[in-house]
């Protein structure tokens, strides 16, 4: 592993050819607005603890993201996304919350909060938090409480207790194991066992009792209060669980999680839980949302989650983890169109977040390997792909969500030192793989510095040397570079009436491994969309007037009007 340090390496992720854009439309960044915000929204995701530190203890902040947020402005996205920055022993990352109302210190406290949220509003920036629903942190008062007054007591209903199985109780209640590996249960010194499906130091809540219920409606209205315009919510799939608690009746159960069901997740008694939020949400004004994080089966199940009476959006996991592969990015668009449409919600889309390898690694990798590894597969390869993935993915109707530093082309940072890593599942046997630290090293925004601007005393993983020549002020600026391509894009985005909000595409007759669609708006010219997901180029009749493209110059035509696409790359085209 290659430490950070001042003398930082030439930039992987800038091209050095003119950048291949034309000017987008004159006058200042319109964010998305009104009601219906949310349908065509871009939003960046924020990780509190890697985006920027304000205090020097090594530990990103809320007062640091305050700072950082002309950042976001500049870049152009709508909205916010801050993942959980509540107070919490810091189990899983804050996924472990003690206390719903208040900011853990490592972050701030409630001022701090209430500072950022006036200052992304006054820069014109939504902001999102998280809510972590399914479980809390063993550090909850309720937990706690819950084992100081023993088996059968009234607090212990609020989670699921319940006694072993064998001879003296000595086996779990049932099979289930949890995501990060191991029993999903845990006994405690009396004999009983509780259920976590995460880490045993996050038990999850029983959604069959009324006080849970009422606890997180009054935690929702706390933070409406304070001025956030939506939540999204972690584990949306969790919370209910099947009656009984049945065996799944095998091992390996990880691997279940978005491919099957199981009687843990996506039963159909969540549905209810959001339907009562949705009404709590609706009572207050500024065109509040929700988000879900729900892994299912299928889209056509994730599209339970967005009818008109509960959740707004949801993510499209399916999407992410498929490759680049034009037949198979064909066929999740279609399914994922198709799916949201008879509820009437906006698809969304996003390629990276917190818990999986970023996408520039993962397409510089064979593909089939999954959305976490350990290796660093072809950088510049990877890089190529990523971007066409991402104008690709801006040009689709709906949401779209990037997660901090892929607009910078950062990589996953695969070879951090066992012994810093922090993943909880790394440390557990068979749950997921437990690399999802690569993904969360802290960003750098200069070329030197003891962290690269991230703060002044270090940071809380290391940041391999490269990152310098990575950062915001290496790329600001610079022609094809990722960070210009990036703003590039969301302005043309917000220049092109045919472009965000809507549920169709039209396909056009493109050559095989090239995907070429057309979106239409009364309000503008249309907006031809061509990705080549092949190795070699390929020669078509122009779509129209190139606009923009994510590789190092724009297409230009012959005198027969044909353009060659260069491999891997996407091209946005004005019809």
């Amino acid at each position: 592993m290659s430490q950070h340090h001042a003398d930082s390496a030439a930039p992987t992720a800038a091209p050095t050819a003119v950048p291949a854009v034309l000017p987008a439309q004159a006058g200042p960044a319109v964010r998305a607005s009104g009601a219906d915000w949310w349908r065509e929204a871009v939003i960046y995701q924020v990780y509190p603890r890697s985006f920027a530190d304000a205090n020097g203890d090594g530990m990103g902040d809320l007062a640091g993201i305050r700072a950082r947020l002309p950042h976001l402005r500049d870049l152009g996205v709508d909205a916010v996304w801050l993942s959980p920055f509540y107070a919490s022993p810091q189990a899983d990352a804050g996924y472990d919350v003690a206390d719903y109302r208040a900011v853990d210190p490592m972050f701030g406290d409630l001022h701090d909060a209430d500072g950022l949220l006036r200052e992304a509003h006054a820069l014109g920036l939504r902001v999102i938090v998280d809510l972590v629903p399914n479980h809390s942190s063993d550090q909850h008062e309720w937990f706690k409480r819950a084992l100081a007054e023993g088996p059968g007591s009234p607090s212990r209903e609020r989670y699921h207790f319940r006694p072993g199985r064998g001879e003296s109780g000595e086996l779990p209640p049932n099979d289930w194991e949890s995501v990060f590996g191991g029993p999903a249960w845990t006994r405690t010194a009396d004999g009983e066992w509780y259920l976590h499906l995460f880490a045993p130091e996050q038990p999850d809540f029983n959604w069959e009792h009324p006080a849970v219920h009422d606890e997180f409606r009054s935690v929702l209205r706390f933070w409406l209060d304070m001025g956030v315009d939506g939540f999204r919510i972690d584990v949306a799939h969790g919370l209910v669980k099947a009656p009984g608690l049945p065996d799944v009746g095998g091992a390996g159960q990880v691997k279940l999680l978005g491919n099957e069901s199981t009687p843990y997740f996506d039963q159909e008694g969540v549905h209810e839980i959001y339907r009562s939020w949705r009404r709590v949400l609706d009572e207050y004004d500024g065109a509040r949302v929700f988000v879900a994080e729900a892994w299912t089966p299928t889209v056509e199940r994730t599209a339970h989650y967005v009818r008109p009476d509960e959740l707004h959006q949801a993510f499209n996991f399916q999407y992410l983890s498929t490759d680049w592969s034009a037949p198979a990015l064909r066929e999740v668009i279609d399914r994922t169109l198709a799916a949201m449409r008879p509820v009437g919600a906006p698809a969304t889309w996003v390629l990276s977040n917190h818990d999986v390898t970023r996408h520039t690694t993962r397409f510089g990798n064979p593909p089939g390997l999954g959305t976490q590894l350990r290796t660093p597969g072809d950088p510049a390869l990877g890089l190529r792909r990523a971007r066409a993935a991402t104008l690709l993915m801006l040009g689709l109707p709906g949401s779209a969500y990037l997660y901090q530093g892929e607009e910078l082309g950062l990589p996953d940072v695969v070879d951090l030192p066992d012994e810093v890593r922090q993943d909880p599942s790394y440390f557990r046997a068979a749950g997921q793989d437990g690399f999802r630290d690569g993904c969360r090293v802290p960003l750098p925004w200069t070329r030197e510095g003891s962290s690269y601007g991230f703060g002044s005393g270090g940071s809380w993983l290391p940041q391999p040397a490269e990152w310098g020549g990575l950062s915001v002020e290496a790329q600001t600026g610079v022609d094809g570079s990722t960070l210009e391509f990036y703003r590039a894009a969301l302005a043309q985005r917000r220049a092109q009436p045919a472009l965000g909000a809507g549920t169709e595409v039209t396909w056009l007759d493109a050559p095989e491994g090239v995907l070429a669609l057309r979106r239409e708006s009364a309000g503008g010219r249309p907006v031809v969309v061509t990705a080549h997901t092949g190795s070699a180029p390929v020669t078509l009749a122009s779509p129209g007037e190139a606009l923009l493209s994510s590789g190092d110059t724009l297409p230009v035509a012959d005198a027969a009007g044909n353009v060659v696409l260069a491999p891997d790359t996407t091209v946005w085209w004005l019809g």
